[in-house]
């Protein structure tokens, strides 16, 4: 009759844990089981073993059970009878139902907060990143690969609702916010208030304005680069951020070299825009120059002009910033960089050092 009973202990365990799970989920349904188990089974153990088995003694059954439900089996003690071989058997489907339920919980909780990672709805946890703030097909992907390339910092994607998942998966250093850009609780799941560096890529300028503003709110520090279509609304972007940096939204190039390299678009500013402070110039190589090392000629014109040499244009082939060793050929055209044009006459009677005028 002992036997009997015992056999159907597996049923009574699967009705205990529909029972139970109606009320417990995850962990607890599973610490739930492996307590039931653990009772009934050193009650059930202690009677049908004989009192000289030391496997019922509490020093040792909760080794033995711990083992047995693990399926791992030491053998360092085990049931004599017939009837205690029944409860092993019960101990072990007790085990796997309990570990079953700890990994199904497990997995479904790691596959939730994928989910909501992948829907953009966790809050990342980063500093010293780079905020992108807006998604444009194709145009998108290509920023965040320069930056990812070029930078050595993550980088933070926030889209709209309209983008219900996360474009780039495949970008381990990209990680994905959705909602209202606008929003403080969008920009702080970005982590702009961590973040060094926070690109502001809108659909049209206003939207692009309106997320400046909320940025600037929730981190008046951020190094922010915002693209625009009219690059005169840039004065109404500096009334919100009198450093924020403006870059022509057709050119996205330019807004990761700002991105990574803050103030640059002010020095291409300097250098096309031909405000006073300096601008791009060129010249024919004078013949006092020709075949020497193109670091001797930049030393030259820093020294007598003042100006940066920049370029050297060959017959061949245009070599920008070359390195000092290479020389320059009779015939090439300097580029440099200068407050005003250097007059022909002056850099053909400069002389570099050591060489006498002949």
């Amino acid at each position: 009759a002992r036997r009997t009973s015992l056999s159907g202990v597996p049923f009574f365990l699967v009705r205990f844990a529909r029972l139970v799970g109606a009320r417990l989920r995850g962990w607890r349904l599973s610490l739930a089981i492996a307590a039931f188990v653990f009772a009934t089974s050193w009650l059930a153990m202690a009677l049908v073993e004989p009192a000289t088995n030391e496997i019922t003694h509490p020093a040792n059954y909760w080794w033995w059970f711990l083992v047995t439900a693990a399926t791992v089996g030491y053998g360092d003690f085990f049931p004599e009878t017939f009837g205690g071989h029944l409860v092993g058997a019960y101990v072990i489907v007790g085990g796997i139902v309990a570990l079953t339920v700890l990994f199904t919980a497990l997995a479904s909780q790691i596959q939730m907060v994928k989910g909501r990672r992948m829907r953009g709805a966790v809050e990342v946890d980063l500093s010293g990143h780079t905020v992108l703030l807006g998604y444009t097909p194709g145009r998108t992907e290509g920023i965040v690969t320069e930056l990812c390339l070029e930078g050595d910092r993550d980088v933070v994607l926030g889209a709209w609702d309209d983008v219900a998942e996360n474009p780039m998966p495949e970008h381990e250093r990209v990680r994905f916010v959705r909602g209202d850009l606008t929003s403080v609780d969008v920009l702080t799941r970005a982590g702009v208030a961590r973040a060094t560096t926070a690109v502001i890529d809108g659909r049209d300028d206003n939207e692009t304005l309106t997320m400046a503003v909320a940025v600037d709110h929730v981190n008046p520090d951020v190094h922010m680069v915002a693209t625009l279509r009219d690059l005169n609304r840039c004065e109404h972007l500096r009334y919100v951020n009198p450093a924020v940096q403006c870059v022509q939204w057709h050119m996205p190039k330019m807004v990761t070299e700002e991105a990574l390299d803050p103030g640059i678009t002010q020095v291409y500013a300097e250098l096309l825009g031909g405000t006073g402070t300096g601008n791009t110039y060129s010249t024919l190589l004078p013949a006092h120059l020709a075949d020497r090392p193109f670091g001797e000629c930049q030393t030259h014109f820093g020294r007598e002009f003042a100006a940066t040499l920049l370029a050297v244009r060959t017959r061949d082939r245009l070599l920008v910033s070359p390195r000092w060793e290479v020389p320059v050929p009779a015939g090439s055209v300097l580029y440099y960089v200068a407050a005003e044009r250097i007059a022909a006459d002056r850099i053909a009677a400069s002389r570099p050092a050591g060489r006498p005028v002949s």
